[in-house]
């Protein structure tokens, strides 16, 4: 079955996944030294951004989803410091975090339904909410990080 024709939960699955994967992408084909460049005054950068996006996994999934305390997540305290990468992070490293965060949000998720509610600091919200949040986020920051990603290899010469 295709995306386009799958029922509502296939769908919201597919939709993030297709995300996931833009962002996992970001980092194709840089260096860490590019993927590090900061073009913008924000902490934004390629590497930045596949480091939030491993957080916002973890905030929502992880934590939220799962039930597990932030500080046992070993989430940062400010959205902020999501952007920061450690001084030994590697494209590969960081890589490698975000698939396996991704992976085990679909395992947390996979025994969930839609419906199920789950505290927020805004009221309570669905699995299919945290879903459409988590689609528009990642596309959001896809859409950063490609612009970067143009900028970084128009700069090879």
């Amino acid at each position: 079955m295709t995306i386009h024709l799958a029922g509502e939960r296939e769908l919201l699955e597919g939709m993030l996944d297709a995300q996931r994967e833009e962002i996992a992408g970001l980092l194709d084909g840089l260096d860490d030294e590019e993927a590090r460049r900061r073009l913008v005054p924000s902490l934004t950068t390629p590497l930045a951004l596949v480091k939030h996006a491993t957080f916002v996994e973890k905030v929502w999934f992880h934590s939220r989803v799962a039930g597990v305390p932030r500080v046992e997540v070993g989430l940062p305290d400010t959205v902020d410091e999501s952007f920061v990468p450690d001084p030994s992070d590697t494209v590969a490293s960081v890589r490698e975090g975000f698939v396996a965060a991704c992976e085990h949000s679909r395992q947390i998720a996979a025994t969930a339904d839609l419906a199920d509610e789950y505290p927020w600091h805004h009221g309570p919200v669905t699995l299919r909410y945290i879903y459409a949040h988590m689609i528009q986020e990642l596309a959001r920051h896809a859409g950063h990080g490609d612009i970067l990603v143009e900028q970084i290899v128009a700069q090879r010469g």
